[in-house]
C-alpha cells in the first residue's frame, strides 16, 4: 500500500510538472479577426441547428464522437478545435459549409486537384541580383 501511495503521489507531481511546463512554454496563437468571427458564426450556425433539432449537447457530441466539452468550445467559436470535428459536427446538424453550389463538394475537389496539377510543383522564393557595383 505505502509503495503504491509513494508512486501515485511521484506521478501527481511529475504530472503537475509537465503540466506547468506546458502552460509556460506554449506560446499563444493569434487569427485574424476575420478568422475568429467566421468560426464564431459557424459554432452558432451549429448551435442553432442542433436546438431546431432539439438536440442537447450531450446527444450531439455523441453523435459526433466528441465530448460535451469539444462541443461547447465548437459553439462559442473557439479556434483550439480540430477542423474535421467542426466539419462533422456542422455536417450533423445540416449545414452547408460551402453555399449552395449545384455540384456535389467530389467535383470541387477534383476542379481543385486539376487546377493545382497545372501549378508548379515546388515554389521557390525569388532572388533579387544584388547589385554591389559602386
Amino acid at each position: 500500500m505505502i509503495i503504491i501511495l509513494v508512486i501515485e503521489s511521484l506521478n501527481d507531481h511529475l504530472n503537475s510538472q509537465i503540466t506547468l511546463t506546458g502552460i509556460i512554454m506554449a506560446k499563444p496563437r493569434t487569427y485574424s479577426k476575420y478568422a475568429q468571427d467566421a468560426a464564431i458564426l459557424l459554432g452558432k450556425q451549429i448551435k442553432l441547428g442542433r436546438k431546431q433539432r432539439k438536440w442537447t449537447e450531450h446527444n450531439l457530441a455523441e453523435r459526433a464522437g466528441i465530448s460535451r466539452a469539444t462541443l461547447q468550445k465548437i459553439e462559442n467559436g473557439e479556434m483550439s478545435c480540430a477542423i474535421g470535428s467542426v466539419f462533422e459536427v456542422a455536417t450533423l446538424v445540416g449545414i452547408n459549409l460551402f453555399e449552395n453550389e449545384r455540384l456535389p463538394l467530389s467535383k470541387h475537389i477534383e476542379q481543385m486537384r486539376d487546377k493545382i496539377a497545372l501549378l508548379p510543383q515546388r515554389i521557390q522564393p525569388k532572388t533579387r541580383k544584388v547589385d554591389d557595383d559602386f
